[in-house]
């Protein structure tokens, strides 16, 4: 690492990860995986389009900390899924990644094992052994899309993406966004306004070009087509706002903004 008096002035250390191909060898999906994932995405497409009648629902832990807990309330939500399946597509929340206000925890990747060492190298290969886990049990799959380099080494085992509150805003999120290969709902912002998100899903429904890395983990120039599959997510502000009332708004506004989807 260069470190002088005008490079990398307050980096102390850089590590060299291993590339997305080199995670993905070590632990590969399988040809019916592939085809299962591929399944699960249409099926959200679906329904955000109108063309499936029943209502998705994403729900489970806030964050995940410990595999075998994930595991477990994996089981449970598999049989509750099959329970309520003519009427609700159940998608399970596997977030590994936790936006901070401040400071504090950051998530399995970045800090695996919770004591300060940021082993992201071990937390990368811990997050894809467990994704391949649920995924081998028939369960479609989302995260809170962080980092902008996460979704190489892991977006191919999710099945629908959240942009968060703190970084709908962002145009770095919002072109990610615009080249992720599942749906993506775009949280309102953090006061509760509705414009952020609405905004966020026009910018991330066009064709944009940034800077990220390739599977070779090489710093590359790509070029997205524009996500069709965009949708608000409606997460509150100072109060909640899911109520029919602030439903029948974000429609009107989102009519204003020329969006058809909510």
């Amino acid at each position: 690492m260069q470190k002088d008096a005008l490079n990398n002035v307050h980096i102390t250390d850089e590590q060299v990860l291993m590339t997305p191909e080199q995670l993905k060898a070590a632990f590969p999906l399988s040809l019916q995986q592939e085809a299962q994932i591929a399944d699960s995405r249409k099926t959200i497409s679906d329904i955000i389009a109108g063309r499936d009648p029943r209502l998705l629902v994403v729900c489970g832990p806030c964050s995940i900390h410990d595999p075998e807990t994930a595991l477990e309330y994996a089981r449970r939500f598999k049989a509750l899924a099959a329970e309520v399946s003519d009427s609700l597509y159940l998608v399970m929340r596997v977030y590994f990644e936790k936006p901070r206000t401040t400071v504090g925890w950051k998530g399995l990747i970045n800090d695996p094992h919770m004591d300060g060492s940021f082993d992201v190298e071990a937390g990368l290969q811990i997050a894809r052994k467990l994704l391949l886990e649920l995924v081998n049990m028939g369960l479609p799959l989302a995260t809170e899309a962080l980092d902008p380099n996460s979704p190489q080494y892991l977006g191919d085992l999710f099945s629908w993406s959240a942009i968060g509150a703190r970084t709908t805003e962002s145009q770095t999120h919002r072109e990610m966004a615009s080249g992720l290969s599942m749906p993506v709902g775009f949280k309102n912002g953090t006061d509760g306004s509705l414009a952020t998100a609405i905004n966020a899903m026009r910018a991330a429904a066009q064709p944009h070009r940034f800077v990220g890395i390739n599977q070779a983990g090489q710093v590359a120039l790509l070029q997205t087509q524009g996500n069709p599959d965009g949708h608000v997510i409606l997460r509150g502000g100072k109060a909640p706002n899911y109520s029919p009332a602030d439903v029948a708004q974000c429609e009107k506004e989102m009519e204003q903004a020329d969006c058809a989807r909510l």
